[in-house]
């Protein structure tokens, strides 16, 4: 019987892909922790870590009639991106993937009346929300899966979603770590303004409001409250967090929903992506399960 071994909601922010000393620079002269971060989260709970599959939960693979999961065996190539060519460009890449894993999660779906495809198509695109933490965190002979996130997807669609994998995963004999690859609350600065909100700062957050309801949200998540961030999403979508935060729904949903308690472990600063807010936070899985419910 598989199991979701551990899960994070990590940001897959453009600005830990920079040149280090061009991080420094932005950041008015230390490192973003954002890029620490994941180094840190590397040697500390990923390397360390007995795992077969990285399912990542990718924010910037916006599908719209179905949810789709990877299915390929193996995805080469080279990616530069199209929404900033000039930062990501030539990244190499080499990804296993898990086409029985893929295929039970469809499956999975199914059972539950979700529209969830597994696509093995061989230009199907790869995006830089799976590529970013696969540089950091990524291993040699370990697959990584990526699942889309369905822009005309409701909360339930993506908890739902998440139940789903889990199913897949009890089902098979595999141990898996769930990435919900996103942001928090995602407005961005105007074109003319951004390059003065470049640092990490959350006062460039772009609105106090914005940055309010995200430390909201994490102080919730460190506490295990995953309840209250679901209850809550009428309230967060004003402020419009990334992919109406389907990556971190789907995980939730993944691990027990509301009943979940397990509290999130912050690597790094909750820190400004011109003006989106940005955070890692991990949560291990409970000895007694993913089901327990928060201390209220």
């Amino acid at each position: 019987m598989g199991d979701i071994v551990g899960a994070g909601l990590v940001s897959h922010a453009p600005v830990i892909m920079f040149p280090e000393p061009r991080r420094i620079e932005a950041n008015g002269g230390r490192d973003f922790t954002l890029a620490t971060g994941l180094t840190r989260l590397r040697h500390e709970v990923i390397d360390p870590a007995e795992y077969d599959t990285v399912l990542v939960l990718d924010s910037h693979w916006a599908t719209t009639t179905e949810v789709v999961v990877t299915a390929h065996s193996r995805r080469t190539g080279r990616f530069t991106s199209d929404e900033m060519p000039s930062e990501i460009s030539g990244l190499p890449y080499d990804l296993l993937g898990d086409p029985e894993l893929a295929r039970a999660v469809a499956e999975s779906g199914a059972g539950r009346s979700l529209w969830i495809t597994a696509n093995d198509d061989p230009y199907l695109p790869v995006h830089y929300a799976t590529l970013n933490l696969w540089t950091y965190l990524g291993r040699a002979g370990t697959p990584w899966v990526s699942v889309s996130v369905c822009q005309t997807a409701t909360t339930e669609d993506f908890l739902a979603v998440g139940e789903a994998i889990a199913d897949a995963v009890t089902r098979l004999d595999r141990r898996v770590l769930l990435l919900a690859s996103g942001g928090l609350s995602h407005v961005f600065w105007p074109l003319a303004e951004l390059r003065d909100h470049m640092a990490g700062d959350p006062g460039h957050i772009v609105t106090p409001e914005a940055r309010a309801a995200d430390e909201r949200r994490i102080a919730w998540l460190e506490a295990g409250r995953h309840d209250r961030v679901i209850e809550a999403m009428p309230e967060y979508l004003r402020f419009a967090p990334e992919a109406r935060f389907g990556h971190y729904l789907m995980l939730a949903g993944a691990v027990g929903g509301a009943r979940c308690g397990a509290p999130g472990r912050r690597f790094g600063a909750y820190e400004n992506g011109i003006g989106t807010g940005q955070v890692h936070l991990w949560f291990d899985r409970p000895a007694t399960g993913w089901q327990d419910g928060p201390t209220r």
